[in-house]
């Protein structure tokens, strides 16, 4: 049985006309194990706002995506493959930085390939996210893995969560978590 990794993307959010509360709510009822808060249009001070809200009504674990800077309002961060690099052009190096300044917090990585998997295994990471599984509405990528995924999941050593067009009721071998956007508001 897949665990449940939502995506509340704060863009598509807004466009869904639903408070925090009943997004909290959605994810308790989807049996949620994780929301990852995704925000590319706002202040960080507007950022830290909208976690706080998300505190009041989620009590589960939060993780932040790219802002290191608001990891101690949250449970861990997670990282695209190039904002891990941000740290260090060296992927070791930066994610030994990363988790030098986060501590024993959550760290997750993107990955999309092989070889970035078999990378990530060196790594002190917690989980790996690998896709795209499927086309997205909400995100651009040439890089579709589809039924491929299973196979590339099998080489981590980290648990995996598939992103990318993921539905609640997908069946993926090799992976823990379902990572879920704009597809949790359509059950």
């Amino acid at each position: 049985m897949h665990k449940i990794y939502a995506l509340f993307d704060y863009k598509l959010f807004l466009s869904k006309d639903i408070s925090v509360k009943e997004f909290a709510d959605l994810c308790y009822d989807k049996k949620v194990s994780i929301i990852q808060y995704r925000d590319k249009i706002s202040s960080l001070s507007k950022m830290r706002d909208v976690i706080k809200e998300l505190r009041e009504y989620w009590k589960g674990v939060l993780i932040v995506n790219d802002k290191i800077e608001l990891v101690s309002c949250c449970d861990g961060l997670h990282l695209g493959q190039e904002d891990m690099k941000k740290f260090d052009k060296n992927l070791q190096k930066a994610a030994n930085k990363v988790r030098e300044e986060i501590g024993d917090k959550i760290l997750g990585l993107s990955t999309h390939n092989v070889k970035e998997v078999l990378e990530a295994n060196e790594l002190p990471l917690d989980y790996i996210g690998l896709g795209a599984y499927r086309k997205t509405s909400t995100k651009e990528t040439d890089n579709i893995l589809g039924n491929e995924i299973e196979q590339i999941a099998s080489y981590s050593s980290h648990p995996v969560g598939a992103i990318g067009g993921v539905k609640l009721n997908d069946k993926i071998k090799n992976i823990t978590y379902l990572v879920i956007g704009s597809n949790l508001y359509d059950y």
